[in-house]
């Protein structure tokens, strides 16, 4: 069976490091132990996350999230040609036009719109209001299908991944 192509949005590599939700911490260790580790997906982030993840404050936080590349060397990283990087801003103007992700949240528009291009099985999140969401799912897909990407996915989060026995 072919392995699902899952896109981590920078929630995911954050929620490894968070000390104020510490369930959402342990079931984002549990899913890079299980799922990651255990090489059950395809993983991939774009150059979105490691902007974020470079505009950390802190440090020892910040180079703690990028060690997380070094212990999963496995997840890659998305590159846009020249057409793709067109296509994604352009997908990001359209979800951000349309109300579905608000304008100053515009690196979730973007990890949507890589995940689309890219015909991502799954956006993995932990972004409940923009991301991990049925409804925002529902009007994305409408909106891609519209603009000529028919391929679906799911905005999941990690405990949707995880159990998959």
């Amino acid at each position: 069976m072919k392995k699902a192509k899952v896109y981590l949005d920078t929630s995911i590599i954050n929620f490894l490091m968070v000390e104020d939700s510490p369930d959402y911490r342990r079931d984002t260790e549990l899913f890079f132990e299980t799922v990651i580790a255990a090489n059950k997906v395809e993983p991939y982030v774009s150059r979105v996350v490691f902007e974020e993840i470079n505009n950390t404050v802190e440090i020892r936080k910040r180079e703690q999230l990028l060690n997380v590349f070094k212990k999963y060397p496995h997840i890659e990283t998305l590159t846009a040609s020249d057409k793709n990087a067109k296509e994604i801003e352009a997908l990001v103007g359209i979800y951000i036009n349309n109300n579905i992700i608000p304008s100053k949240k515009v690196a979730d528009a973007f990890h949507v719109a890589y995940s689309t291009v890219f015909e991502m099985d799954i956006l993995l999140s932990w972004n409940f209001k923009h991301l991990a969401n049925i409804n925002k799912e529902r009007k994305i897909l409408a909106i891609n299908k519209i603009n000529g990407y028919n391929y679906p996915f799911r905005m999941a989060n990690p405990l949707e991944v995880l159990n998959d026995e």
